[in-house]
């Protein structure tokens, strides 16, 4: 199989984020930066994919030359290529970004003589969250594809693949035929660990770097708001044995007894 896996360079933050003084971006002067948490499980997915039936994973990515780190951590887990499509410091919107890596996969793709048979997308990224980029990308390339996935069946040989994707009442299943582009979500799978061994190879693997024209999307950004932190209040039932029926009261709401 052959497997393409889009990532995003994106802050790792646990907290809040900080905004710049425009409040149009996030403060990254004292973050580091990683991939997200669904793009993570997206490339777990395609290494054990290629592990059980053989062929390759290349990691795309759009974004500015440092991103060339995210990368070489997605080689580190057992991807086997990156490529990198520079497009400067300034973020690109997801219009640009799915019209840039459309275009890297069809050369990917004619260079090769062959479609990958799963594009990866991570269901949406952290920083965002505009849940749109793995859908333009899979439309302009003709592909069918499923969003909010948490379970993958691959039957290679039949050229069909399943998707399931949890619901309130229970599962929706897909089934489709290959190529197909999926988004995937966390829990998908436990994403392991680099290896030293991974680590050393991805600091030899070489980077394919693209430079296209990519033409500004149609989305402008107007600011940012950090929403308003939930605090939690304590309240005070009672004192001593009055407190006892409010306390039953509120085990029985509840539904602890």
């Amino acid at each position: 199989m052959r497997i393409m896996v889009c990532v995003k360079r994106v802050p790792a933050s646990g907290g809040a984020p900080q905004l710049t003084e425009d409040g149009r971006g996030i403060d990254t002067r004292h973050l580091s930066f990683t991939v997200g948490p669904h793009e993570e499980c997206a490339i777990e997915e395609a290494v054990q994919l290629v592990e059980r039936f053989g062929g390759s994973v290349t990691v795309l990515t759009v974004g500015p030359a440092e991103a060339e780190e995210q990368l070489r951590f997605a080689i580190s887990l057992g991807a086997d290529h990156g490529i990198l499509v520079e497009a400067g410091p300034d973020e690109v919107d997801p219009q640009a970004t799915a019209f840039a890596l459309t275009e890297a996969i069809r050369d990917g793709e004619a260079a090769s003589g062959a479609p990958f048979d799963l594009i990866m997308f991570g269901n949406e990224s952290p920083d965002a969250g505009h849940y749109q980029v793995g859908v333009r990308v899979a439309c302009a390339l003709g592909r069918p594809i499923v969003g909010g996935v948490k379970g993958i069946d691959v039957d290679p040989d039949a050229g069909r693949v399943r998707f399931r994707r949890d619901t309130p009442g229970g599962a929706e299943v897909f089934e489709a035929a290959l190529p197909a582009a999926v988004a995937v979500r966390e829990g998908l799978n436990l994403p392991r660990y680099p290896s030293m061994r991974g680590r050393l190879r991805a600091r030899k693997a070489e980077i394919t770097e693209l430079r296209p024209h990519v033409p500004a999307g149609g989305l402008r950004r107007i600011r940012l708001r950090v929403p308003e932190q939930q605090r939690p209040e304590t309240v005070v039932l009672g004192h001593g044995a009055s407190a006892a029926p409010a306390v039953v009261d509120l085990l029985e709401e509840l539904e602890v007894v």
